[in-house]
């Protein structure tokens, strides 16, 4: 008999009359909110405009679901695709199955679209953005909760995993939950973005390749855990492929931009680098126009009438 376990939902979804409300839904939307809030902050920060992240999340965020999804789909083809599948299922979101490596890939290129109509350096906002990504899969990844998916090899932990759902080929038990374990390493990602750019003051889009070389190190060993279906290349899965060569690309960007690019960008966003993000523009020039005030000659009639003046007294 298990003391103590980690329970699975009894269902993943709700119903508000006919509106279905999934829970898996509802932590990709509260993740997307908390990673595009704390963009803001750091954007703000680094001298940019309030509400520019948001702006280019717009294009962002559509781009990375599609790019997720399309991941999804084609490494795991057979899911939609074999004999007794309905390709349908291929366009069911909410029934779980987004690839963070499309996801962040296309997402990048929504993103790039987005900075480029606004002028803005994407290394620059890439980085505001990091530590609010990891932060957004952290809360994302307890949508797998909602769907009972993605968990480990069985075990009797403490902190077991209780599933209890028998679809799909699942099988009831009590199971590693490696949903727990990538929610809490993207946490520590997060803060140690933050830290580090606070640190070593990261840019160029340096803080961005840290958050992604130390997902794919956590992304490693928690996939090497998982029993779910997956393609395997030389005794590895494919997500461990993937993971591998992305770390590598990451680190070898970071080395690279160092050397090439030292420091942060001086301005990332144009016109505000003469403080217009924060008021202070106006403030200058409210200045400028009272010194000015100041500075201006007389009128002509007050000069004639001092002329007048002196000429009496004479």
């Amino acid at each position: 008999m298990e003391l103590s376990y980690i329970p699975s939902p009894s269902r993943g979804v709700l119903y508000l009359g006919p509106i279905p409300l999934r829970g898996y839904a509802f932590c990709i939307i509260i993740g997307v909110f908390v990673a595009v809030w704390l963009g803001n902050k750091r954007w703000i920060a680094r001298g940019g405009r309030a509400g520019t992240v948001a702006d280019i999340a717009v294009w962002a965020v559509p781009f990375g679901l599609v790019g997720g999804r399309l991941y999804h789909v084609i490494t795991d083809y057979e899911l939609y695709f074999s004999p007794g599948r309905d390709w349908v299922d291929a366009f069911k979101v909410w029934q779980g199955g987004l690839g963070i490596w499309g996801a962040i890939a296309l997402g990048a290129l929504g993103a790039w679209i987005g900075a480029r109509r606004r002028g803005i350096p994407m290394p620059a906002y890439a980085d505001a953005v990091a530590p609010g990504i990891a932060f957004a899969q952290a809360i994302g990844r307890w949508g797998n909760w909602f769907n009972q998916e993605l968990y480990g090899r069985e075990t009797h932990v403490p902190w077991a995993l209780h599933i209890t759902s028998s679809e799909g080929g699942r099988v009831p038990g009590y199971y590693h939950p490696t949903f727990l374990y990538e929610s809490l390493w993207c946490i520590g990602v997060g803060l140690l973005v933050i830290w580090a750019d606070r640190r070593f003051k990261l840019g160029h889009g340096r803080a961005f390749a840290l958050y992604v070389a130390a997902y794919c190190v956590g992304r490693g060993w928690i996939e090497y855990m998982r029993v779910d279906d997956a393609h395997h290349i030389l005794g590895l899965r494919l997500n461990d492929w993937t993971a591998i060569i992305v770390f590598l690309l990451a680190v070898a960007y970071m080395v690279v931009s160092s050397k090439k690019r030292p420091g942060r960008e001086p301005v990332v966003e144009p016109g505000v680098s003469d403080g217009s993000a924060d008021g202070t523009e106006g403030a200058e020039e409210a200045g400028d126009q009272e010194a000015g005030d100041k500075a201006e000659p007389e009128p002509a009639e007050a000069k004639d009438e001092a002329a007048e003046s002196a000429t009496e007294k004479t």
